[in-house]
């Protein structure tokens, strides 16, 4: 007997309640920032979704691009500037955060979901006003990085209907045209949120949360929201952190389900974490 196919066999029986619990459900997945720069992960990422795709998932791709941000402003000479870890958006950078993002990194996804068999159609957060946002407003003034007032998600619900996987970059308008610069996992939580989602997934580049950020064996799998503020008290949660629990935090209290942040450094995490009884990373719930 075939030691290899027993053990598969295995692995998509125990995944068989997870493929039942999650069908026809929607999924939001947010993936970004140095999670994309490794081409093998960023194929595992790419199949995973298909795969999700495929099992009757209804899956919502949400990107960022940072890294690639970064490349293209420095081969046009252009300094980029962070105030607070959030990216300085003058009219020259807005060009090309919506070139990227909207262009090249969009349309490169939404290639390799096809490559592998998926179904993909690319949009922004411009598309039919998708995302509709505001300057955001702070003691420092970042140009043109904005803040979402409104969700409009007939074109993503639509989509989906349809059979399709949207990936949406994160860029939107105010009520003007202006173009905003937006917070991928900020644009996934309110998505989520509006579309009432049973899942949100943020795939970053470190484990989740730690209990000391320089130990990754201090994991911490299951936060509850009520636990977040003594987190945030103690130190633990800090950093790039707080603003990726704040979307976690935000989407919980909007009725989804649950919302992890798992390491996109690890292969086929996506699936670890939604098709097995472990999961990965840490879990926001209720």
């Amino acid at each position: 007997m075939n030691q290899n196919a027993v053990i598969k066999a295995e692995i998509l029986s125990q995944a068989l309640p997870y493929i039942q619990k999650y069908h026809d459900k929607v999924v939001v997945i947010k993936y970004g920032g140095n999670a994309m720069i490794n081409e093998e992960l960023k194929m595992n990422v790419i199949q995973d979704v298909v795969l999700l795709s495929e099992i009757g998932i209804k899956v919502i791709l949400v990107h960022g691009g940072g890294p690639e941000i970064n490349q293209t402003l420095k081969k046009m000479n252009i300094e980029s500037q962070f105030i607070h870890g959030l990216r300085y958006t003058d009219d020259e950078t807005m060009n090309v955060v919506q070139m990227v993002l909207a262009g090249k990194t969009n349309k490169d996804l939404v290639k390799l979901i096809m490559q592998k068999g998926g179904n993909a159609v690319g949009i922004s957060g411009i598309d039919n006003q998708l995302i509709v946002a505001k300057k955001h407003e702070s003691q420092d003034d970042l140009g043109y990085v904005g803040d979402i007032v409104k969700i409009n998600a007939h074109i993503i619900i639509d989509l989906l209907d349809k059979g399709y996987i949207p990936v949406v970059s994160s860029v939107g308008t105010d009520e003007t045209g202006q173009t905003y610069n937006i917070n991928a996992d900020t644009a996934a939580a309110e998505i989520a949120a509006e579309i009432q989602a049973e899942n949100m997934i943020l795939v970053s580049d470190i484990p989740g949360l730690l209990m000391d950020k320089d130990d990754e064996s201090t994991l911490i799998p299951l936060v509850h929201v009520y636990e977040v503020k003594g987190l945030t008290d103690k130190g633990i949660i800090s950093g790039g952190m707080i603003p990726k629990v704040e979307c976690c935090v935000r989407a919980i209290r909007e009725n989804v389900k649950k919302a992890v942040i798992i390491d996109g450094r690890i292969p086929h995490s996506i699936l670890i974490e939604m098709l097995s009884k472990d999961g990965i990373g840490t879990m926001f719930t209720r």
